[in-house]
């Protein structure tokens, strides 16, 4: 019976460590005073260019210069100003501290809003970037894919709703700067120190 303990403890050990479920354990929301992920500046980064690449669709827009349009901001959160970095003068107010834990609440909210908003848009590539940030770096599991074929589904594509569209991904790119500068931020060396 001893024989059996000590190859059977190792083997235990190594399918631990090398099971799947232990890799899905691994991706963690953020949680306050802890530093970011270099993978979530990979996701920011990714779903920043997938915006890009959706604004510059030709046949989504075709009709449409969105290079010319407002900008729609989600206007119920304040992340800029709660992901300023310590010692930042943006708006002529100098931030005294980063408070990460109001950064990420308000960055949560945001990417919530945009989810729902784009959920039923002809969007697949950017949506996929924008879950994978949410699901990977905030902890933030939205609905299923088959909730968002069905909205797609019944989605019009007029004038006014690919106007729409145009308006809101500029606002979303815009925070996506942010989000952005704030993963890269928390990843640097002046956060960790």
């Amino acid at each position: 019976m001893p024989l059996i303990k000590l190859y059977f403890t190792p083997a235990l050990l190594l399918l631990v460590l090398t099971c799947p479920l232990w890799q899905v354990s691994q991706s963690v929301p953020l949680m306050a005073k802890e530093p970011m992920r270099d993978s979530c500046v990979l996701y920011a980064r990714t779903l920043l260019q997938n915006i890009t690449d959706v604004l510059n669709q030709k046949t989504l827009f075709s009709g449409i210069d969105c290079t010319k349009q407002n900008m729609e901001l989600y206007k119920n959160t304040s992340t800029p100003s709660a992901c300023a970095p310590q010692g930042s003068a943006c708006s002529e107010i100098t931030t005294s501290g980063f408070d990460q834990s109001s950064c990420l609440t308000n960055i949560r909210e945001d990417l919530k809003h945009y989810y729902k908003v784009l959920a039923a848009q002809p969007v697949g590539t950017l949506l996929f970037s924008l879950r994978e940030l949410m699901e990977n770096c905030f902890g933030i599991f939205p609905a299923s894919d088959s909730t968002l074929r069905e909205a797609a589904a019944n989605l019009g594509t007029s004038f006014d709703q690919r106007l729409h569209l145009c308006k809101v991904l500029k606002g979303f790119q815009v925070r996506a700067i942010t989000i952005n500068r704030v993963t890269a931020y928390m990843t640097s060396d002046e956060y960790t120190k």
